[in-house]
């Protein structure tokens, strides 16, 4: 695959604008970006976004449509990295991270994982979700909350990236997840990690874009819906995911800036879910509606 760089330059309040115009302009696309200083001083820092299977000019010429005249008169540099899986990469050395009773590790950090927690073994790989983003550990801090306080029936994990949310909602209760991703590498992906951690008998797991595949009548209505995407794609998913739950339903949203909160809550208020518990990490959220019933 190849993987362009494009760096844009600038002061640090500048370049850290740029980066979130960058996040904001690609939100749809999941392309990571990143902010880091370049100078002795300080005073200069890079925001970069890795793009995919395009040419350096073709990838220069897409960010700078995306960003248009935000980006002011600051420098924009592309290049094409070497065949490496940067996202592998990026996760070499990344410590355990504890949300609720689960740690998420790697495999050398098996022992780390203290009697009594539930320990979830996550490679590097091609699909987002290692619990060290604010999104996933929120997620499963609520996984833990809600399976410590009920059971339910039917749990779909939506957009599941490496799985991580899916196996500790089966390995919590020992009952059945479904996990899906319109991303085949996530789903793949996903699955693997269900067998890796004694989960593969509990997850199961298909690709597909959104809730409005015919396969989700095999497994709904869920009572129990986990969808870490992110704001756009929430929104306009709104009613098929509404449609896709029980009258007593609750539903885990995340993948959300703080600002996204109000939108996010009324497009669901008009499915019958009201908020029940609203939780924030490093600048992102993290929501959880309950419909049909009173809120803890």
């Amino acid at each position: 695959m190849r993987t362009i760089r494009v760096r844009i330059v600038a002061e640090e309040l500048e370049a850290k604008r740029i980066a979130d115009i960058l996040e904001q302009a690609f939100e749809d696309d999941g392309n990571p970006v990143s902010i880091y200083e370049t100078s002795d001083d300080g005073r200069i820092w890079s925001a970069e976004i890795l793009l995919f299977e395009m040419d350096p000019d073709e990838a220069a010429d897409l960010v700078r449509d995306r960003v248009g005249s935000d980006a002011f008169a600051a420098p924009i540099e592309a290049e094409e990295l070497p065949d490496i899986n940067w996202v592998e990469k990026s996760l070499e050395g990344l410590k355990p991270v504890r949300a609720g009773r689960f740690v998420v590790h790697g495999g050398h950090d098996r022992t780390k994982v203290t009697a009594g927690a539930i320990g979830i073994e996550i490679e590097a790989a091609q699909a987002f979700g290692t619990g060290h983003h604010g999104t996933t550990a929120g997620c499963l801090e609520e996984i833990d909350r809600l399976l410590s306080m009920r059971e339910y029936s039917n749990i779909l994990d939506l957009g599941t990236g490496t799985g991580v949310l899916a196996i500790a909602a089966a390995l919590k209760n020992r009952q059945s997840v479904l996990a899906t991703d319109i991303d085949p590498i996530a789903t793949k992906t996903a699955l693997e990690n269900a067998r890796l951690n004694g989960a593969g008998h509990l997850v199961s797991g298909f690709t597909a874009n959104g809730v409005e595949d015919r396969r989700f009548g095999a497994y709904g209505p869920f009572d129990l819906v986990i969808a870490n995407i992110l704001a756009r794609p929430l929104m306009r998913m709104a009613k098929s995911i509404g449609h896709q739950m029980t009258g007593t339903a609750t539903l885990v949203l995340s993948g959300l800036r703080v600002e996204d909160g109000p939108r996010i809550l009324f497009a669901y208020r008009c499915q019958g879910f009201v908020l029940d518990r609203r939780r924030e990490k490093n600048g992102w959220l993290t929501l959880t509606l309950v419909r049909g019933r009173k809120t803890a």
